[in-house]
């Protein structure tokens, strides 16, 4: 009797101890380790989630699981390496045939060519090329194709010596790039005025070819209004990062290449301290 009466007051104190651990959960949270491991698993599962989105081309799910880790866990170790992920995409998506809110389905009319619905629509003929699959710029009459709508800008950091390309307010892609020297590159906000493709460089008292291993204005040139400076590739990508600059605004080939693609003259350019 005795025995049953000591195993009940047992039962009876874990039970009280059990309501009490409940009351002050609910009160208090969680304790701070198992919060950390419901983080750590919330991250594990979206982080993810959204790679199984990309792998199965779900393109848009992915970027916006991206966007949420990002926002939620802006602490987080990974959230540089979610962001490269996020921008990556945006490109992706950017050339490919996916519709996104920013792009439309364009009718091709009577009389149209890639040059005029580029115009139109404030983008490049390269770009309504790369998203349609297109080999060659003859388009007919009734197809369909996918032009992107929203403008495009850019706005550069000196002080971190990085390039965004923007859409709208929405940031696309950041680049790493090189600016002048001595802070010489200018600040204020310009337009892109001229476009040129493996550019020759005229420098004081020679003339360096295109494809030269002296030429540092690399695959491409996209001037900015103002002589002498601008948008160009280089033969140094190891400079990049650093103020090393006569001025202009330097990025590796491949980078330049691609920024090339998308964006038209007249696109609007920032340059800030």
């Amino acid at each position: 009797m005795q025995k049953k009466w000591f195993l009940g007051a047992i039962i009876l104190i874990l039970a009280v101890l059990l309501v009490w651990l409940i009351f002050n959960l609910k009160k208090n949270g969680l304790p701070a380790s198992i919060k950390e491991i419901k983080t750590v698993s919330s991250i594990s599962g979206l982080a993810n989630q959204a790679k199984d989105l990309e792998m199965g081309n779900d393109l848009q799910a992915a970027r916006s699981i991206y966007q949420k880790l990002i926002n939620e866990f802006p602490n987080s170790g990974e959230v540089m390496n979610w962001q490269k992920k996020a921008e990556d995409i945006n490109i992706k998506l950017l050339f490919s045939t996916a519709l996104t809110a920013s792009s439309i389905f364009y009718e091709i009319k009577p009389g149209d060519t890639l040059i005029k619905i580029a115009r139109e629509f404030k983008t490049t003929s390269e770009l309504i090329m790369k998203s349609n699959n297109l080999v060659a710029d003859k388009i007919l009459p009734g197809r369909k194709i996918k032009v992107w709508t929203a403008p495009f800008s850019i706005l550069i950091d000196k002080s971190q010596d990085t390039l965004l390309l923007k859409s709208g307010e929405d940031v696309l892609k950041t680049y790493i790039v090189s600016t002048g020297t001595n802070n010489s590159t200018p600040v204020g906000n310009f337009k892109i005025s001229d476009k040129l493709q493996n550019p020759t460089w005229f420098k004081a008292g020679a003339i360096v070819s295109p494809g030269s291993p002296e030429n540092i204005l690399g695959s491409r040139w996209m001037g900015i209004g103002l002589p002498g400076y601008g948008i160009h590739g280089t033969t140094d990508p190891q400079s990049l990062g650093k103020q090393v600059t006569q001025g202009c605004v330097r990025m590796s080939n491949s980078d330049v290449e691609e920024l090339y693609t998308i964006i038209p003259v007249g696109t609007e350019v920032i340059i800030v301290d």
